[in-house]
């Protein structure tokens, strides 16, 4: 086992077992949190040693980057399951419709509609979250939580994808309280979208400074690098 191999396989379980502690704390079975290695900006040897100390699924956030990691890996294919989880341009939509599994960061309805009609019918169809600025941010991507209801029932009619659930990124905090409040809004959204007929299972929240918090208030995908990876050099 390579020193990467074994500095990976020690972090991932130790993010396993913060996952295991926070939903214990919330009575919820630990099985009912997935785990998203967040990959970005590491290269795809991050990855392959990653997944041999048992992780499958990962999150990338360029659309360049991610094809080329998803080429190098290719004998991995079968048991990888690769995540859109970065901003999303219309013009580059295709590679990600054909490539990936998952797209968490659908913000407006042209991108889904895009995401639909470019999905190959050979596929199944791509998941995808309706990603909601639950802080009001200006510079955050993501619906306003006014207006989710109606755009989800809009993507969730769209052939060749299946609207899941809801993601946010919701502006750093300190405390446990204040890290929660978001997370909460997300959740109280998700609830009110269920009871009006969607059939949504996803909560996309929480990274690895709050994943406790977005545990505690209904996460079912923590989105977590930094806590695996290490810290991120974006001068390349």
């Amino acid at each position: 086992m390579s020193d990467l191999d074994q500095h990976l396989a020690h972090n991932l379980a130790d993010v396993q077992q913060r996952i295991a502690a926070a939903a214990q704390a919330a009575g919820r079975d630990t099985q009912s949190v997935m785990l998203l290695a967040v990959s970005k900006t590491f290269p795809a040897d991050a990855v392959r040693a990653a997944h041999a100390a048992g992780q499958r699924a990962f999150g990338e956030n360029y659309v360049q980057e991610a094809l080329d990691k998803i080429q190098t890996l290719a004998d991995l294919r079968a048991s990888l399951e690769w995540h859109f989880i970065g901003p999303l341009q219309s013009n580059k939509t295709r590679p990600v419709a054909e490539q990936f599994d998952w797209v968490h960061s659908v913000d407006r309805l042209k991108i889904a509609q895009r995401l639909s009609e470019q999905r190959p019918d050979h596929l199944r169809p791509l998941n995808v979250c309706l990603q909601v600025n639950v802080s009001g941010e200006a510079s955050k991507s993501g619906v306003a939580i006014a207006e989710a209801a109606d755009i989800a029932q809009q993507i969730a009619a769209l052939p060749k994808l299946k609207l899941r659930g809801l993601m946010s990124i919701p502006e750093p905090a300190d405390e446990l309280d204040a890290q929660r409040a978001p997370h909460r809004v997300l959740r109280e959204l998700f609830e009110r979208l269920r009871a009006d007929g969607l059939a949504l299972d996803t909560l996309s929240m929480g990274m690895s400074a709050d994943l406790e918090a977005a545990v505690l208030e209904g996460a079912t995908i923590v989105r977590i690098g930094t806590a695996i990876f290490g810290a991120r050099d974006y001068s390349h």
